[in-house]
């Protein structure tokens, strides 16, 4: 009997329930495992808390006199709660995070055998740097590397089975100072929007200060039986299923969304939120997602930094937590062909220090005209930097997803709803105007003077835009569901802190030239509404028309990894990433190199995989069940019956002849494909050659054949489970 056959017949006999904890109060449980400020209160000093709380609320440098007492601290704090070893967390360029593990333990030069931890082990770490993706950075001979400790980020403890481990958040440089991971551009991006916001903000309001932009992210994935899975070896290898034919019920009865969420799924959501909740992860949100044993989780809006850490980390947590469920989770953009795929929308905005979210529409004239500056300058921030979001969100996995019936296209625009169209039309061609009361959402607009109360919710929602405001919120919704949020925040943070640059300087000019600074803003945003109308759009993004108008208005479609990338090898990105200090031309060289080799790497990795399915599992099933129908054709011929008696296993035999030899010799011209991109040398050239020579020459048409196979193939003779078992059988 196959895997296939082995995995339904332990999901049919129900072996697979676990008992999950008894549901805690959320709140007697919430953030047990972290090391908060309210937790620093009781084990520091005052001066080791007042250091500590500076370096989180205020970005101040931990005093290094007092590191050894917060270490001692956190110590002593972890091993209450049995903690052995600790390490720094961090989140090198793989996509995944990384750790080493060290012990308390240690032996003195007396033979004396303590438990310590230094301020030296809590800042700093040398793990090696040649061994994670460095786009040329780093030579195997050239290992060093250093971890730093992130203190806006709290210590927490991760339990795997009966081990703890104190885990250090850190960013990740080389011994020459590079970043080799995604936190420290991360905070360097941060950190330039809030210098650049809070001088636009005091335009309005002195006393801002600090400026935090917030991430609200919405995951979703698919949660598959594991038998089943690991059944699949295009899914342990790839994430995805690089075969499978449409079963005859897929998403189209659209009865799975906001459906009742299945009883053993629904125990594994209690448990992996029961352990996020521990470690600090506001989780508010699960519901059943579009396609069938597809879901979403979402949390509280956090600090986009502390939003990133959670996001990763309970990606990490799903599928461990699974594991306990004999479940799989699949965070791949597109597992399933034929069906939606996954996103991880990021909902973003800024929030002052005196507690003002910069994207809300206020209630006075004032705190209108401050959002409209915000709004407006993030709507132009998309429009001159397309190109660099668009290259944020770029993947292997996301090309399958972007632009099909569930996701935005790669075209880059903004959805900003009907409302708000017609006020930025309004600035555009009525300023020096006075606007007349037309309805309860306008209150005698007068722009020479001030903007109008604004409601909030004046959008609908357009789930085919990639970036569309939300009411008091940007929805960037192309990131994709594996992604690092950091990629997608840094270019985001990192485009409006050069945006607002421009539009101060542009606003002092005007001042300087004795205009009134309400006046001469209004004029900077009536200026950069006609400089970036043609991103906006407010229909419906799926359409072969929006192609059409979005070419007519000179907007990129770039729908290839290779070819967005490219973004990030222009004299604009590095003049913008290097004038915010967030990578400097050296460091953004590098991304591109690792982006591409990583392209490359999972293409050669799928292409292998097909080679590998068809050969050994679907060519031999087909086999099989040729020699079936030739026994059964000569059987009835041996008994003196008619051709007309065995004519549809004749018609069967030769289909299935038919496919097989395709796919025999689409396989072995893919083979030959590869090995000729294999030689080439330069890695955008070669990833390019994978895309269009190997994957788009190759894959859509094997596939194609195979799926046929599927479907005439005996079920007995066919071991890989089927789209039907693995999205309905649970």
């Amino acid at each position: 009997m196959s895997l296939r056959f082995d995995a339904i017949k332990d999901v049919s006999s129900g072996n697979s329930k676990v008992d999950v904890p008894a549901s805690a109060r959320i709140t007697a449980i919430f953030g047990e495992n972290v090391f908060t400020l309210k937790t620093a209160r009781q084990f520091l000093s005052d001066d080791a808390y007042k250091s500590l709380a500076g370096s989180i609320k205020g970005g101040k440098k931990i005093d290094r006199a007092v590191a050894s007492s917060i270490a001692n601290s956190i110590r002593a704090w972890a091993e209450g709660k049995g903690v052995t070893h600790f390490t720094h967390w961090f989140q090198p360029l793989t996509g995944t995070t990384a750790e080493k593990h060290d012990s308390f333990f240690t032996i003195k030069g007396d033979g004396t055998t303590i438990e310590e931890f230094d301020g030296g082990a809590l800042i700093q770490q040398e793990p090696d740097a040649s061994s994670f993706p460095s786009g040329g950075l780093r030579a195997t001979f050239e290992a060093r590397g250093y971890t730093a400790w992130d203190p806006s980020s709290p210590a927490f403890i991760m339990e795997i089975g009966e081990g703890k481990t104190l885990c250090i958040p850190t960013i990740f440089v080389s011994y020459t100072g590079e970043s080799l991971d995604y936190k420290a551009p991360l905070l360097k991006a941060l950190e330039a929007l809030n210098k650049s916001a809070v001088e636009v903000a005091n335009y309005f309001d002195k006393n801002v200060t600090k400026i935090t932009p917030t991430l609200g992210w919405e995951q979703e994935y698919f949660v598959i039986d594991e038998g089943l899975a690991n059944a699949r070896p295009d899914l342990v290898q790839c994430g995805r299923t690089v075969y499978g034919a449409s079963p005859a019920k897929g998403q189209q009865l659209e009865d799975h969304y906001f459906g009742s969420i299945p009883e053993r799924v629904y125990a594994f959501m209690r448990d992996y939120e029961r352990e996020a909740y521990r470690l600090g992860i506001p989780l508010r949100t699960r519901h059943n997602e579009v396609a069938p044993a597809q879901f979403e989780v979402a949390p509280l809006f956090e600090e986009v930094n502390l939003a990133v850490d959670h996001n990763i980390l309970l990606m990490d947590i799903m599928s461990r937590v699974a594991k306990r469920h004999k479940l799989t989770v699949l965070l791949h953009e597109k597992p399933f062909a034929g069906i939606n795929g996954n996103g991880k929308h990021n909902n973003w905005s800024m929030a002052t220090d005196t507690g003002v979210n910069l994207l809300a529409p206020g209630k006075t004239p004032k705190t209108n005209l401050m959002f409209l500056t915000f709004f407006v300058n993030t709507i132009k921030a998309v429009h001159d930097y397309a190109d660099v979001l668009r290259a944020s969100i770029a993947s292997a996995g996301n090309d399958f997803r972007l632009g099909a019936n569930e996701a935005p296209p790669a075209i880059i625009s903004v959805f900003i709803g009907e409302y708000l169209s017609r006020v930025l039309y309004d600035i555009e061609t009525r300023v020096g105007d006075k606007f007349d009361e037309q309805d309860e959402a306008i209150l005698k607009l007068d722009l020479h003077r001030s903007i109008p109360e604004l409601l909030l919710d004046n959008t609908d929602r357009n789930r085919t835009s990639p970036f569309a405001f939300t009411g008091n919120k940007f929805e960037f919704r192309a990131v994709g569901s594996f992604a690092n949020c950091a990629n997608a925040m840094i270019a985001l943070n990192t485009i409006l802190a050069e945006t607002l640059k421009g539009f101060k300087k542009d606003v002092d000019g005007l001042i300087e030239k004795g205009d009134k600074r309400e006046i001469a803003i209004m004029h900077v945003i009536q200026k950069y509404v006609v400089d970036s109308k043609k991103v906006l759009f407010e229909g419906d993004g799926y359409s072969e028309e929006w192609h059409h108008e979005a070419e007519r208005r000179g907007l990129p479609n770039v729908r290839t990894t290779p070819l967005a990338l490219d973004a990030l090898a222009t004299d604009k990105a590095k003049t913008l990433f290097e004038n915010n200090n967030v990578y400097n031309h050296i460091e953004l060289d590098a991304r591109h190199e690792i982006e591409l080799e990583n392209y490359i790497k999972k293409v050669q990795i799928e292409a292998r995989i097909m080679g590998d399915l068809a050969i050994n599992h679907i060519i031999p099933s087909a086999v099989n069940y040729q020699n079936t129908l030739s026994a059964n054709i000569k059987g009835l011929k041996d008994a003196g019956l008619p051709e007309s008696a065995y004519a549809s296993q004749l018609d069967i035999l030769k289909a299935i002849s038919e496919h097989m030899q395709v796919i025999y010799t689409k396989v072995d011209e893919m083979v030959e494909a590869r090995k000729i991109v294999n030689n080439i040398t330069d890695t955008r050239t070669k990833a390019i050659a994978y895309e269009s020579q190997v994957k788009t020459a190759f894959f859509d048409d094997i596939r194609y054949h195979v799926d046929k196979l599927e479907h005439l193939v005996s079920d007995d003779e066919w071991t890989l489970p089927k789209y039907r078992e693995m999205l309905f059988l649970r």
